[in-house]
């Protein structure tokens, strides 16, 4: 398994996907003129609206069910690989990729809301949809609805059980067979329970553990305030090989900041489509900026807030593949959670590890139900036909399999099928999202034209020439038989 999941990867994450996720977001920043900077107000006022309906959720659970899936293991054992194996400047490059891939997230949220279907009285939408009534090719929205649901139900939810087994193993000595068979327990009776138990957990509990993480963050950064302007420069000089100790890492900082900063924020993997489409919204473009701050929230927050309590303790390693140890200030440990719970540790003893293993329970379980969820949605695009029903319940199966097989196997070995899955969907997306940005940018330009006359905007595709949007054409012509 290691060996066909390590060759997967080499292939997968070459360079060019590297490099082509921080074009297509440059490219996009570019052409949008920079929305995520532009429309910020914007992006906080749409939060908190409460449009709402029997078959769609408000913008704000939406929110939480996108940023309970960007919000995972990836902004703490995550952030620690990639500092062990970039250096301390890949942490700029996972704020570059959160800022460029604010304008993927819009785009590819705009498209799923464009493009969504009411389906068993539910709003279901997502890369699948938008492949295939916005491109015209079945076969392209099949083999990416295949590969969701074998990324996102197999591949990637072992990596979120892994680091919860590992962290509580750290903080509290429980089997990690024990903690897999707890997360199963109670993944079950959630995902059982549809989209809407789903949004309602994650509405109560991600806004809570996002803001005691990063409140602590807070806490020991300022303790160690002095360290701050140090640690600034380590990452920026680091991030362009101005760091003697660090310069020959340049390409290795690129690298590794960019694959943890997508697998964190996720922005134009393809998978916060799926809840965008499931928002009630007046426009497809309120759900696009609200997706497009989730990924600030998840990468300029949480991840930052890992990041600086790492580098301001020195509790990390940076390992180059050749030269070995560059530094080496945790003899032994492994790159993961342990990381960060000494990091806490060092500054609030007999506090840390405890700190971090419940934080990361909460952050990881509630990234394995918005993969479901996902997972779900793709599930239900292959059925829409009312055939295959037998899918549902097989993914239930799949995914709390995975979860357990992911919490007894090596942190390796479910880090490196977390990025066969993030990969293979990202270079499916971004092909999608390149072709069909277009129809984004005509619905933000039909906003923003609305919104300077005081209107709370309305969309109709026939307006803007946009076919095969068969949702809002309906919606449309209901709300003049009201009239």
């Amino acid at each position: 398994m290691t060996e066909v999941v390590n060759f997967l990867n080499d292939i997968i994450w070459s360079k060019p996907l590297v490099y082509l996720c921080l074009g297509v977001g440059l490219y996009f920043s570019v052409i949008s003129r920079f929305l995520q900077v532009r429309h910020i107000k914007e992006m906080v006022k749409l939060l908190f609206s409460r449009e709402t309906s029997d078959q769609g959720i408000s913008s704000f659970q939406a929110l939480a069910v996108s940023v309970s899936g960007r919000v995972g293991t990836g902004n703490i054992a995550g952030v620690a690989t990639a500092i062990a194996l970039g250096g301390p400047g890949a942490v700029f490059w996972m704020w570059t990729i959160a800022f460029l891939g604010a304008g993927s997230a819009y785009v590819e949220s705009v498209l799923a809301q464009i493009y969504k279907v009411e389906q068993d009285g539910e709003y279901r939408g997502g890369p699948a949809y938008y492949i295939e009534k916005g491109l015209g090719m079945k076969w392209y929205a099949v083999l990416f609805a295949v590969s969701t649901i074998i990324g996102l139900g197999f591949f990637l939810p072992g990596v979120q059980s892994n680091s919860i087994a590992a962290g509580l193993k750290n903080a509290f000595g429980i089997s990690s067979t024990m903690t897999g068979v707890g997360v199963v327990i109670f993944l079950g009776l959630i995902i059982f329970g549809g989209v809407r138990r789903i949004s309602k957990f994650a509405e109560i509990v991600v806004p809570f553990m996002a803001l005691a993480y990063v409140l602590v963050a807070v806490l020991i950064i300022g303790m160690n305030i002095s360290e701050l302007p140090r640690v600034i420069a380590l990452i920026f000089k680091s991030a362009f090989a101005f760091e003697p100790a660090f310069a020959g890492m340049l390409g290795l900082a690129i690298a590794w900041g960019v694959k943890r900063g997508i697998y964190s924020n996720e922005a134009g993997q393809g998978t916060g489509p799926q809840a965008a489409a499931a928002a009630e919204v007046s426009h497809p473009v309120k759900q696009g900026l609200v997706q497009a701050f989730s990924v600030y929230i998840d990468t300029l927050f949480i991840c930052s807030a890992t990041a600086f309590m790492i580098l301001i303790t020195g509790m990390y390693n940076v390992e180059h593949p050749v030269s070995g140890f560059i530094v080496e200030n945790m003899k032994g440990i492994p790159i993961g959670p342990e990381y960060t719970q000494a990091a806490v540790e060092a500054v609030l003893p007999g506090f840390g590890n405890a700190f971090v293993a419940i934080s990361l329970l909460f952050f990881a379980f509630t990234t394995v139900l918005a993969y479901y969820y996902i997972a779900e949605t793709n599930v239900a695009y292959l059925t829409q036909n009312g055939k295959n029903k037998w899918l549902i319940p097989a993914l239930r199966v799949l995914i709390m399999g995975a979860t357990f097989y992911g919490a007894i196997k090596p942190a390796k070995l479910a880090w490196a099928m977390g990025d066969v899955g993030v990969g293979l969907m990202a270079w499916l997306n971004i092909i999608a999202i390149i072709f069909l940005h277009r129809v984004a940018m005509k619905a933000l330009k039909d906003y923003e034209v609305q919104k300077a006359k005081g209107l709370d905007p309305v969309f109709n595709p026939k307006k803007l020439g946009i076919k095969n949007a068969d949702f809002w054409e309906k919606k449309i012509e209901k709300e003049k038989i009201k009239l």
